[in-house]
C-alpha cells in the first residue's frame, strides 16, 4: 500500500538509469537505455505466427503510446517507466519493408548476429535478378570499360550507403535509435521527404515485381517446353543461329539491331497437329504470362507473408547454382577474347562503348540496398564494425558480379557467334534442351514464385499504411492494387520482355533519390548546421547529385 502513493516517474531513478547506460554503452535491447517500440504481432516473422493482438499487449501498447505523447522524444524525463516496457522476449525490430522480426536471445545482446552472419545477410539481400543481366551490361559498355564501371559503381554506391547508415547519428537531441532512412528524410524535408521516399521505394519494388513476372514467364515457358519434349520424345530443330555440340550456345537475334520487344524463342518443327496445338497454347509472350495470374494473384491477397519468408534461403541456393553453372560452362566452352579498343568487328565489340549508361543503370539497382541497410545492421552484434562489415559485403557482391559477368562474356563462342548476341538474360543464350540450364530455370522459377508475394506484401504495407493507416484496409483496396501490379507485369511480359531495360530504368529512377540525392543533400545539410561544411565536401556531394541525374537521363538517350 505504501507504493501506491509513489509517482510512476522517478526523476532520480530515471537519471541514474541513463547515467548507467551511458557508462556501460548503448544497447538497443536494454529497456533502460532506449525508448521502446512495440509492434502489434499481426505480421511477425517467427515460427508461430500470431494473427490477433492479446488484451495485455493492447493495454501495454496504449500505455506506451500515452507516455510517448507526453513530451518530445529528446526529453528523458517522461519516457515510459520500467513496468510499461515489454519484456525482452516481446521486443520486435520493425523493418522499413513492413515486416517485424522477433528478437531472439536475452537483453544483453547475446541474440544479435555476429559479423559473418550480417555480411552474408547483406550479400544475400543484394543478390537478385540483376546478376542475370551483368554479362549483357558488360557487352553494352565494352569488356574493359564494363569491368571498370562495376568497380567504380560498387565504390560509389558503397559510399552513399555509408552516408545513409550514418545519417541518424548526425541528428542532435533526438533519440533516433528506432528510425529508418524515410524517418530521416521526413526530419530534413518534412512531408515531401516522407512521400518522395515512399514514391521512389515503390519504383524499386514495383520494378522488381515486373522483372520477376517477365523472368517467371520466361522460365515457365522453357521449363514447360523441356518437360513436354522429354515426355513426348520430341526432336527439336532450332532455326536460331548457334554452335554445334552438347554445350550449344544460340544467338536468337543475329542482327546487330536487337528489337527490345523480341524474346528468345526457339522455333520448333513438329510432325503432327497435337504438337502444333501445344505450341499455340504454350507461347512465351502470348499465353504463359497469363497463366501465371492463376498461380500468383491469389497469393498476393494473403494478409500475412510469414509463410513465404521461410523460403528466402532459396535465393542463396539459386545464386550458388548459377555460379556453379557458369563455372561448368566456362570449363567446357573455353575463352574467346580479342581486344579491339574503339572499333567493333564481326564477332567482337569494342572495349569502350557509348552505350555504357545502360550498364550504370543496371548496376544502380544491382548494388541497391540503401532503403533497408539500417535495418540489416541494427542486429549486428558489434555496432562498431558496421562500416567494415558493409564494405566487406559490397566487396563480395562486386566480386560475384564480376565473376559471372566476365566468365559469361569471355566464354561466349566468338567466332562463330558475335559477342553482340549476349542477351539481357544470359540464360536465353542456351537452348531449352540444355539440362543444366533447365535446372537453373526451374530453381529460379520456384524461388521467384515465393519472393513475388513478399514483394507484393511490402508494396501493400508501405503504400496502404501511408494512405489508409493500415496494411489491409479492405479486400477491394488490396485486390485493386494487386490487379494493377499484375497487369503491369503481364503487359511488360507481353510487349516488352527486356529485363535489362526494365532493370536499368527502375534502378536509375529509384537510385536517383536513395543512392545519390537524399544521402548527399542530408549530409551537406547536417554539416552546414554544425558549421563543418567545407567547399571540397560541397563540390564532391554536388557532383554525386549530378551523376545521379545524368544516370537517369542517360537511360532515355540510349
Amino acid at each position: 500500500m505504501e507504493d501506491d502513493g509513489k509517482p510512476l516517474l522517478d526523476p532520480v531513478r530515471a537519471e541514474e538509469s541513463y547515467i548507467e547506460a551511458d557508462q556501460n554503452g548503448f544497447d538497443s535491447l536494454d529497456p533502460k537505455s532506449r525508448r521502446p517500440f512495440y509492434v502489434e504481432p499481426r505480421n511477425i516473422v517467427d515460427k508461430d505466427t500470431q494473427e490477433r493482438v492479446s488484451a495485455e499487449a493492447s493495454v501495454m501498447n496504449s500505455r506506451m503510446q500515452y507516455y510517448s505523447r507526453l513530451t518530445g522524444s529528446s526529453d528523458r524525463l517522461l519516457i515510459p517507466p520500467d513496468h510499461v516496457i515489454p519484456a525482452p522476449d516481446e521486443i520486435y525490430v520493425y523493418s522499413p519493408l513492413g515486416t517485424a522480426f522477433k528478437i531472439q536471445g536475452n537483453a544483453d545482446g547475446s541474440g544479435k548476429n555476429p559479423s559473418i552472419i550480417t555480411i552474408f545477410a547483406i550479400w544475400n539481400t543484394m543478390m537478385g535478378t540483376s546478376i542475370l543481366s551483368i554479362p549483357w551490361g558488360i557487352k553494352q559498355a565494352g569488356f574493359t570499360f564494363g569491368v571498370i564501371i562495376v568497380i567504380l559503381m560498387g565504390i560509389l554506391t558503397l559510399y552513399c550507403c555509408l552516408r545513409v547508415l550514418k545519417s541518424r547519428a548526425a541528428i542532435p537531441f533526438i533519440d533516433t535509435s528506432s528510425w529508418e532512412f524515410p524517418d530521416v528524410c521526413k526530419y530534413y524535408f518534412g512531408s515531401f521527404g516522407q512521400w518522395s521516399s515512399l514514391a521512389f521505394s515503390m519504383v524499386s519494388l514495383v520494378g522488381a515485381m515486373i522483372v520477376y513476372w517477365v523472368l517467371m514467364s520466361n522460365f515457365l515457358f522453357n521449363t514447360g517446353k523441356f518437360i513436354y519434349n522429354f515426355v513426348h520424345h520430341v526432336n527439336v530443330t532450332d532455326t536460331d543461329v548457334g554452335t554445334n555440340g552438347t554445350d550449344r550456345v544460340i544467338c536468337p537475334f543475329p542482327s546487330k539491331e536487337h528489337h527490345a520487344n523480341h524474346s528468345a524463342d526457339e522455333y520448333m518443327t513438329y510432325g503432327n497437329n497435337t504438337e502444333d496445338v501445344f505450341d499455340q497454347w504454350w507461347h512465351k509472350t502470348k499465353t504463359v504470362p497469363l497463366y501465371l495470374i492463376i498461380l500468383l494473384l491469389p497469393l498476393l491477397n494473403f494478409k500475412s507473408a510469414s509463410f513465404f519468408a521461410r523460403f528466402t534461403f532459396l535465393g542463396t541456393v539459386s545464386v550458388a547454382y548459377l555460379i556453379i553453372l557458369v563455372t561448368l560452362k566456362a570449363a567446357r566452352l573455353g575463352f574467346h577474347l580479342e581486344f579491339h579498343w574503339f572499333h567493333s568487328t564481326d564477332f567482337f565489340v569494342p572495349e569502350f562503348r557509348s552505350l555504357f549508361p545502360q550498364f550504370t543503370g543496371v548496376l544502380t539497382l544491382a548494388f541497391f540496398i540503401h532503403n533497408c541497410v539500417i535495418t540489416l545492421l541494427k542486429n549486428n552484434k558489434n555496432q562498431e564494425n558496421n562500416v567494415r562489415d558493409l564494405s566487406v559485403a559490397y566487396l563480395l557482391v562486386g566480386l560475384t558480379y564480376l565473376y559471372v559477368g566476365i566468365l559469361i562474356f569471355a566464354v561466349f563462342p566468338s567466332p562463330p557467334l558475335s559477342k553482340d548476341c549476349i542477351e539481357p538474360n544470359f540464360l536465353d543464350n542456351f537452348p531449352s534442351s540444355d539440362i543444366l540450364v533447365f535446372i537453373a530455370r526451374a530453381c529460379l522459377l520456384f524461388q521467384m514464385s515465393t519472393v513475388y508475394p513478399l514483394l507484393g506484401y511490402l508494396v501493400r504495407v508501405q503504400l496502404m499504411g501511408q494512405i489508409f493507416g493500415k496494411p489491409y484496409p479492405s479486400v477491394f483496396h488490396v485486390m485493386t492494387l494487386n490487379l494493377i501490379i499484375v497487369g503491369a507485369g503481364v503487359l511488360m511480359a507481353r510487349f516488352y520482355p527486356n529485363i535489362g531495360s526494365i532493370i536499368r530504368y527502375s534502378g536509375a529512377t529509384c537510385g536517383l533519390a536513395y543512392v545519390f540525392v537524399f544521402p548527399s543533400v542530408i549530409h551537406m545539410i547536417s554539416l552546414h548546421r554544425s558549421g563543418q561544411l567545407r567547399w571540397p565536401s560541397a563540390v564532391f556531394h554536388s557532383f554525386l547529385i549530378v551523376l545521379g541525374i545524368a544516370n537517369l537521363i542517360g537511360q532515355f538517350l540510349m
